[in-house]
């Protein structure tokens, strides 16, 4: 029998997955969302369009959360094509890297609309990155190591753009 995939890695009490939302409260809406469009386009997207080439909607999704955050379009406007990245998603049972992708994606984008995604963004790329990188039969052991570098490395891109000080933080309530 096939091993089951988790369709998240990592752990959200980890002490680097603490430190993370330590660190996202301290910074503000536009940095969150910035980091958060910019790990998927540069970290994720590429995975997806390898396992699912020719498929848009992800693509198109970070393009329309861009939009909103440059004040191209409202939100109200953009909301059917983040959410079609997660249609996409849905449609990729067969190929795990790449829904992990698309759902990582779909969080990317969803920022724009809701902050908390940013923890779900890490999640379901550790899942990606680690399923890309030892694919679908690593153990428990190499999918965790994975999530814990991928957590790494999540957190330093945000300490790369944080704002130190900031005066308008958002405030984020955590349901984990």
């Amino acid at each position: 029998m096939a091993k089951k995939l988790r369709k998240m890695l990592g752990d959200v009490n980890s002490v680097s997955a603490v430190a993370l939302r330590e660190l996202i409260d301290t910074q503000s809406r536009e940095t969150i969302r910035k980091w958060c469009i910019n790990y998927s386009e540069a970290k994720i997207l590429p995975i997806f369009e390898k396992y699912s080439a020719g498929e848009t909607r992800p693509r198109n999704a970070l393009n329309a959360a861009r939009d909103v955050m440059d004040g191209k379009a409202k939100l109200a406007a953009v909301k059917s094509i983040i959410g079609e990245c997660q249609s996409a998603a849905k449609e990729l049972d067969a190929n795990p890297t790449a829904q992990a992708a698309a759902r990582a994606i779909g969080c990317g984008a969803g920022i724009v609309q809701t902050l908390t995604h940013s923890l779900g963004l890490f999640f379901y790329a550790a899942a990606a990155i680690a399923y890309d990188r030892v694919g679908l039969d690593a153990s428990d052991e190499e999918y965790a190591a994975i999530a814990e570098e991928v957590c790494i490395g999540y957190t330093n891109a945000l300490r790369e753009i944080a704002v130190e000080n900031e005066p308008n933080p958002a405030k984020l309530k955590w349901n984990c």
